[in-house]
């Protein structure tokens, strides 16, 4: 059971993640991941990941985003990975759109308090202009029985010189039922300036030989406002190791 002191603090994270909900202004579409908070050591792993926008309004074609990256533990509490993203724009082109450089910092042990907590940071350099974009997230978890609830909550800094210099904010939120290792449902939420939204994922983990394993995620994000595409399909492949 849960305790009251423990009550107040779910109340007070919660009541956190709406109003940073009610409240995030990044530009463009934050539909992407959700990050957990957690390092595993001596891990690598290679990764794919895409979110494509669908419109039905005007027939629209669909337009997408790409990442592939390489990434590993440095010890028990630092996690590196380097990103190649590229975008695929309504005239079907795919082009090598950006680099990013992330480091995932995991702040407790797992269990060791409350909620478990970590943090994110992210520098993405755009490949054929001047801009850049650096950002933090404090990265929440806790889990309730076979439910887990994980917060995202970003502050984003723009500049360049193409680009106004501002400092935004964002929200990605997902809750989660533990079926299954290979078969995990969840719902998803994702704020920001141009984007809400809110739709079903699956996630799942197999398992191979020794340490290898394939993570995968897929889900349908469902625009909630005119601004969001009506749908955005996401999807997700590691391959740990």
């Amino acid at each position: 059971m849960v305790r009251t002191r423990d009550s107040l603090r779910i109340s007070w994270l919660l009541g956190l993640v709406i109003f940073q909900a009610g409240e995030a202004t990044a530009d463009g579409t934050v539909i992407d991941k959700v990050y957990h908070p957690y390092v595993q050591p001596l891990e690598r792993e290679f990764e794919f990941r895409s979110s494509i926008e669908h419109d039905n309004a005007d027939n629209a074609s669909e337009a997408g985003i790409y990442r592939l990256g390489y990434g590993q533990s440095l010890n028990d509490s630092w996690f590196a990975e380097g990103y190649l993203i590229g975008q695929q724009s309504h005239d079907n082109a795919l082009r090598l759109q950006a680099f990013e450089l992330e480091a995932l910092w995991q702040l407790t042990e797992q269990g060791e308090y409350w909620a478990d907590w970590g943090a994110l940071f992210e520098l993405d350099k755009q490949r054929s202009s001047n801009s850049m974009e650096i950002s933090s997230a404090l990265l929440v978890e806790k889990e309730w029985g076979r439910w887990t609830s994980t917060a995202n909550l970003y502050a984003l800094y723009e500049f360049g010189d193409d680009i106004d210099n501002e400092l935004e904010t964002a929200l990605a939120a997902q809750l989660r039922y533990r079926y299954r290792e290979f078969f995990e449902p969840a719902l998803e939420l994702y704020k920001g300036q141009y984007t809400f939204g809110l739709g079903p994922v699956v996630t799942g983990t197999i398992r191979l030989s020794g340490r290898h394993k394939l993570y995968w995620e897929a889900g349908d994000i469902f625009g909630l406002d005119s601004d969001t595409a009506d749908q955005t399909f996401r999807l997700l492949l590691e391959y740990e190791f």
